[in-house]
This record gives structure tokens, C-alpha cells and sequence, in this order.
């Protein structure tokens, strides 16, 4: 199957669809599952669930997160990494290509990215005005881990934080404040149940890297995958999935989730055929294609398993 081209000059006859494209909506899933996730704790330990509330989450957290992701493509931009990039996976690695490929200018990605994260805040305020305060540190947070991610003088994943960033944000801060926006408390509970989905949300980025890995080492980007180099970086990966696996077996025997979450394992059946492909093409990035998307798909299918156990019991 032929991979999708990269965006050209013609999109601008399209308005709306290159400006939806920009955001790189293929990643999308990733912050919305972890709000389906936290939500469905609610219900599961027998709290009321608005639905009004889960829409107005669902759409906040998918501007955050198209935000960021122009934000990226523009500070790559300055930083140079995506034009030094010519071993990229495209759409999955090697930014959106639209400011290298004369798609948008940078300065109107850096206003674009702005623009979606300041209608992010705009709703995140209604959330809070409706849930209560705490929801607006948790916002805060939220949504400085995710400019910090590229943007100086963060620049959280050049100094070896990224993977950190990614697992908080995606995988503890949006289940904890879609669980807030539900019940206006704060619980480790929907922290402890997401481990296993921040895990496999982390491992999105970790494979991502490898194909980038000359690029961003040449940029002075010194992610892990950079840090403990080709040979190593793979084991990085095989921890995340085994991490995974423990933290379902764990809440399972502790009675956290229901016995139905062992099926919540199945698929990083998938992330360890990718693993295994990972430590045999980590240096061949063309290669690398079906284990970034069994890496996606893992991710997916258990994140959306994990909210069908708490959402059925």
C-alpha cells in the first residue's frame, strides 16, 4: 500500500482541509482516548457522567493537542530538525512538512498554533467554571508541558524530558482532569489505571524517533533515543510494553480494575511484534513503518478496550 504523499501547494485551494491537515490529525487519538479513559473510571466506580461535559473535554483536549502539534512544526522549524530530516517516515515522523514544503509560512503556523490553543483555554475556563478550580492548575500544567515540549528555554524533549512530558501529560494529567470534570475531586485512582495506556503512549514518540535520530542529533535534540543510541534505544521500548503489561496484571490482583481487564493485554501482542521488529530495523527507518503503525494501533485498541471494561462494569 503506497504511503500518502506529502502536502503540497495545492492544499490551498482547500482552506479548511489544509489547515485541518496541518494538525497532523492522524495523532489526534492519542489525547482523546486517555479523556475517554478518566471519563469511563467515573462511571465505572459509580459516579454520574455528563455528557455535555465529555464532548466540551473531547474538544478542548483535540485543540490542545492540534496546538501543539503546529507549535512543534514551527519550533522544529527554527530549530532546524525537520529540514536537516531526510530519513523521515512520512506522515508519522519528520514534522507535517507544511512550512518546508511552502505549504504556510512559519509565522502563520506559530499565529495558527496559537489560535488553537487559545479556543483550548477559552473552553478550558467554561470546564472549570462548571467544575471547579483545580481543573485550571491542571490546565495550566497541561498546556505548559505541551509548548515546553519544543519551545525554548523548555525545550523539554531536547534535554532528555520528552518521554517524561508525553507519559504526564497524555497519560496522567488528561485522564486526572477528565475525571475532575466529572466529579470536581482529585483521585489517584484514574492516575494508577492509566500507567499501562501512558506507557504505550510513550512508546509512540520512542519508535517515532528512530527514524529522525540523525536529524534531531545533528539539531542538538538529546531525547533518549539520541542519548542511549540505536543499538540500545530498542530495550527502552521493551520496557515501556513490560511496564504496560504490570501495570494491568497489578490493578487486576488489586482490585482497581475488574477481572475483564485481562483482555486489555491482547494488544501488546502488538507493540512486542513491533519491538521485535524495532531491534532488527532500528537503523533502516523504511523498514520501520509497520512497527510505528502496530505501535499506534496498540495504543488505540488497548485504550479503547480499557475504557469498554469501566465503561460495561
Amino acid at each position: 500500500m503506497a504511503q500518502p504523499q506529502e502536502p503540497n501547494r495545492t492544499l490551498l485551494q482547500s482552506r479548511w482541509l489544509c489547515l485541518w491537515l496541518a494538525t497532523r490529525p492522524g495523532f489526534l487519538a492519542a489525547s482523546l482516548i486517555p479523556v475517554l479513559v478518566g471519563t469511563a473510571a467515573v462511571h465505572y466506580i459509580g459516579g454520574e457522567v455528563d455528557l455535555f461535559k465529555v464532548l466540551l473535554s473531547l474538544l478542548a483536549i483535540g485543540l490542545v493537542h492540534a496546538g501543539v502539534n503546529v507549535l512543534n512544526d514551527y519550533y522544529d522549524e527554527l530549530n532546524g530538525t525537520d529540514r536537516l530530516n531526510t530519513a523521515r517516515v512520512f506522515p508519522f515522523t519528520g514534522g507535517s512538512r507544511f512550512i518546508q514544503n511552502d505549504v504556510l509560512s512559519a509565522n502563520q503556523t506559530v499565529w495558527f498554533g496559537v489560535g488553537l490553543l487559545g479556543t483550548a483555554i477559552i473552553l478550558g475556563l467554561v470546564l472549570t467554571l462548571l467544575s471547579g478550580g483545580a481543573l485550571l492548575g491542571i490546565g495550566v500544567l497541561g498546556v505548559l508541558i505541551g509548548w515546553g515540549y519544543s519551545a525554548p528555554p523548555l525545550r523539554l524533549n531536547s534535554r532528555g524530558w520528552g518521554e517524561v512530558a508525553i507519559a504526564v501529560g497524555f497519560g496522567v494529567l488528561i485522564p486526572l482532569g477528565a475525571w475532575y470534570v466529572q466529579t470536581s475531586t482529585l483521585s489517584t485512582y484514574p492516575v494508577f489505571i492509566s500507567v499501562s495506556l501512558a506507557a504505550l503512549l510513550t512508546n509512540i514518540l520512542i519508535m517515532n524517533q528512530f527514524p529522525d535520530y540523525a536529524a534531531d542529533k545533528q539539531a542538538g535534540k538529546h531525547h533518549w533515543v539520541v542519548r542511549l543510541g540505536l543499538d540500545k534505544a530498542p530495550h527502552l521500548y521493551g520496557a515501556m510494553v513490560v511496564l504496560a503489561a504490570l501495570s494491568v496484571m497489578s490493578n487486576v490482583l488489586l482490585g482497581l480494575l475488574p477481572p475483564l481487564a485481562w483482555l486489555t493485554l491482547i494488544p501488546l501482542g502488538m507493540s512486542l511484534k513491533a519491538y521485535i521488529d524495532l531491534r532488527e530495523y532500528a537503523k533502516t527507518p523504511q523498514y520501520l513503518i509497520p512497527a510505528i503503525k502496530l505501535t499506534i494501533g496498540s495504543m488505540v485498541l488497548h485504550g479503547l478496550l480499557l475504557t469498554m471494561v469501566l465503561a460495561l462494569n
